[in-house]
């Protein structure tokens, strides 16, 4: 009875801890929570003080029973999941089932550690502590709060919109983020204003462009092109002297090193990894990964925390490599201490290598592709965290002319010089956009002195307008819901993934566009739970979770507010809410059929016009989004390439069985798949004529990929059948043709139909079987790749297919 049970959350994870405490320790893996609310109802009791019927979870009972036996083995149990609330109620639900029930053995310890290192695991083992139970009543409250609001109000959107959909607290306030911001976009009204440069020759190149800052000591505002003239005109002529060059020294100071948002953020800009695909890396990161003869070693830091803190042994280590390698001028007299948010979780660290010496050079043969990426970007971003600030000389030329009219006018240009590069020696942070630094950078001066004339030698007028706010991309949306305190870094790659998973909003060109089905729940949400999907609100929920786990707020008593306000807009939304299925809303449309107005209506696959002379007129058609100047929803600011949201690389366009669709470059190590989304395609002419009215055929695009129709639909009905070159087996006369049944399945059929029934629903191939004598095979795809099969269900005969590489389209 001399060994001791220690029990994490994944092998991985076991296995690197496994290795600094020894033989004398058994480390075993619970693979993350054990017990969770019952997914077949509410399994909260809200007369009873909202007490939660925890389950032991499907599949983890033997687990569970595995553990059980182990415990009787040993004097002492450490239960040593990630230090955070999920981590404490997973040691929570394991010393329920694994605390003996009349014996004093085995006793019960929880360990925590914010890295996994030799040191700090022998730490944490030589103070062990009990579990923290406002930590798990925090993490209890947060689970109960969000069992309420989806079972609560999930149903509704299934009565009133169609089933399956769900609202989740903090994802529906995500949602109303992005869909706000779509109406901010088609609702703009862009304003059309001018700049006029001018650019001069000084006695020293190069060529000097400055840009019309002030004119009769006012800033002026150039709204129409007239205005830009006028001023051109005044300025015929004019003489153009030096009125003033200051320089001034600026001082650029380096970032604090990454909390779990500033990851999150910083890993999509630069690599373009989705927040979900980052949290996965870096938990790998932190588990453990083998490292030649050093073998399994946690590389960072805990990724899940708020707190920029460092500790002293890695600041001492830091500062020696800085020294070291870069020399004596990056080193700060004394180490850089950032500031950490008022509500952050101190006694975590910033995430950080576990040892800076583990550069991303020596780790290059031992991790893979994306997991040295994100190494090298934490790695990089805590070594210059601690370097000195970059300094630049920041130059401002103005330049003064006089115009017919005798006012005064004041060019100005600006330019930056790097003297020296400080930290940004190792890294320099990403921005959602360009700033008037990076172009002062780029922005060369010529040496010129005051008073000095300048030679004209032209005047530059251009056109702008004004642009509407950015839709928000993975990182903006982050940023967003981390300054107004919505949700926990920890939470947002389930937020983001959920609300795309759920089709309430689409990625297009790496930016979020929310769906018709996305905009409707939310007005529906909101129409009944404004409250309680209030931004403000949500972020308040988030504080008083805060206060249950500092033990200042009793989590019964916060869950109590809360239901009584939910409660009274539950009740409001059951009598009011709209039926989205039964609403229409009447349009200026009319039925080029039958001649009487067209309403909206809400069908299976959201908004279409319909007749109201239903059921005589059975008329519909789609209905189309009209945006600012006629642009598409998906046109704008949106990026040409698409990136895979897995890995960050470029998505290429390949042909398949469906038709086209995105796949990442990086195949087979990233097998990430895409449909194409998007805006109505419009139909592609062809010269091939109607065999029934004479009329172009033209190529469309359904929602089934593309077919070959007539251009006079819907007068003719005409649709060229997709043949694929075989005879047909069973009258010899037809051909086979790709077929589409009612639920989009793809089978295979005789154009002779009705004379000729024969079908099939794997694609023929003209190969008469060699055991049977059946005229044909059918084409079949199995895991280990394509096969050509016998048809008849008897005979058991199949040979493999050649794989035809599909080539990438440019």
């Amino acid at each position: 009875m001399t060994k001791s049970l220690v029990i994490v959350e994944s092998p991985a994870k076991a296995k690197t801890i496994g290795k600094y405490l020894g033989k004398q320790f058994i480390v075993k893996a619970s693979l993350g929570h054990v017990k969770d609310l019952p997914k077949k109802d509410l399994a909260v009791d809200v007369e009873r003080d909202f007490t939660p019927k925890y389950e032991i979870i499907e599949g983890k009972k033997k687990l569970i029973a595995e553990l059980k036996q182990a415990a009787k083995t040993v004097d002492s149990v450490y239960l040593a999941a990630d230090p955070d609330r999920e981590g404490e109620a997973i040691c929570w639900h394991l010393k329920e089932e694994l605390e003996p029930k009349k014996s004093a053995k085995p006793a019960i310890f929880r360990v925590m550690f914010n890295e996994i290192t030799a040191n700090a695991v022998k730490r944490a083992f030589d103070k062990p502590m009990a579990v923290n139970v406002n930590l798990v009543e925090a993490q209890q409250a947060r689970r109960v709060l969000d069992r309420l609001v989806g079972y609560k109000i999930s149903p509704l959107l299934w009565d009133k919109v169609r089933r399956g959909l769900s609202a989740g607290r903090v994802q529906t306030v995500a949602l109303r983020l992005v869909v706000e911001r779509e109406r901010e976009i088609r609702a703009f009204q862009k304003q059309e204003y001018w700049t006029i440069d001018v650019s001069l020759n000084a006695k020293k190149p190069p060529l000097l462009t400055a840009r019309l800052n002030k004119r009769a000591n006012e800033t002026p505002e150039i709204a129409t092109e007239a205005a830009a003239q006028s001023i051109l005109d005044d300025l015929d002529d004019a003489s153009y002297a030096v009125r003033s060059v200051s320089t001034r020294e600026k001082r650029r100071n380096p970032v604090p090193p990454f909390i779990t948002s500033t990851l999150q953020q910083e890993s999509s800009r630069k690599l373009r990894f989705s927040v979900k695909r980052t949290m996965m890396l870096a938990q790998g990161l932190y588990e453990g990964k083998e490292i030649g003869k050093e073998g399994s070693t946690g590389l960072i830091t805990y990724m899940r925390t708020d707190s920029t803190r460092v500790s002293e042994d890695a600041l001492a280590e830091v500062r020696g490599f800085i020294t070291e390698r870069y020399g004596q001028p990056y080193l700060p007299g004394s180490a850089n201490v950032y500031k950490t948010k008022k509500d952050a979780q101190d006694a975590h660290e910033a995430i950080r290598p576990t040892s800076v010496l583990h550069t991303p050079e020596s780790l290059e043969k031992y991790l893979a592709e994306d997991e040295l990426k994100l190494y090298r970007l934490i790695w990089m971003r805590f070594v210059a965290s601690q370097m000195m600030p970059a300094l630049l000389d920041q130059t401002t030329i103005d330049v003064e002319a006089a115009g017919k009219s005798q006012v005064p006018y004041v060019f100005r240009a600006t330019g930056s010089v790097l003297k020296f590069d400080g930290f940004l020696k190792v890294y320099e942070e990403g921005k959602d956009q360009k700033d008037e630094e990076d172009e002062d950078l780029k922005h060369k001066l010529p040496a010129v002195t005051q008073g000095e004339v300048l030679r004209f030698k032209e005047l530059h007028p251009e056109q702008h307008f004004t642009e509407p706010p950015p839709r928000y991309n993975e990182a903006t949306l982050v940023k967003k819901l981390e300054s107004d305190g919505v949700g926990r870094p920890s939470t947002y790659a389930s937020i983001l993934s959920t609300i795309q998973e759920r089709e309430y909003v689409k990625k297009e060109g790496g930016k979020f566009l929310p769906t018709e089905l996305g905009m409707v729940v939310t007005d529906l949400l909101l129409e009944s739970f404004n409250d309680l999907f209030d931004v403000k609100y949500t972020a308040r929920m988030e504080e008083e979770l805060d206060e249950i786990e500092e033990g200042k707020l009793e989590w019964r008593v916060a869950m109590a507010d809360f239901y009584g306000r939910f409660q009274k807009d539950l009740e409001h939304a059951e009598r009011h809410m709209t039926d989205i299925k039964r609403m229409e809303e009447p349009t200026d449309k009319i039925c080029e059929k039958c001649g009487k107005p067209m309403v909206i209506k809400w069908g299976k696959h959201g908004r279409f016009l319909a007749c109201t002379g239903y059921p005589e007129c059975t008329n519909t058609r789609e209905v189309t989004v009209d945006l600012p100047d006629g642009e598409n929803a998906n046109l704008g600011e949106q990026d040409e390439t698409e990136y895979c949201e897995n890995c960050g690389r470029p998505m290429v366009l390949k042909k398949g069985r469906f038709g086209q669709f995105y796949a990442c470059s990086g195949y087979p190590d990233c097998k990430t798949t895409k449909q194409i989304g998007g805006e109505q395609r419009k139909d592609v002419p062809l010269e091939e004529k109607c065999p029934q009215c004479g009329s172009n055929l033209v190529k469309k695009f359904g929602r089934f990929g593309e077919f070959v129709a007539c251009s006079n639909y819907p007068s003719c009905k005409y649709v060229k059948q997709k043949t694929i070159g075989v005879p047909c087996p069973n009258c010899s006369q037809g051909e086979i043709v790709e077929r589409r049944s009612k639920r989009g399945k793809t089978f295979y059929g005789c154009n002779r139909y009705p004379d000729c029934d024969f079908v099939a629903w794997g694609k023929p191939i003209p190969e008469k079987c060699p055991e049977c004598g059946s005229s044909y095979l059918i084409e079949k795809y199995l895991k280990a790749g394509p096969v050509a099969q016998c048809p008849n269900t008897e005979c058991k005969y199949k040979h493999p297919l050649e794989v035809v590489q599909e080539s990438s389209v440019a």
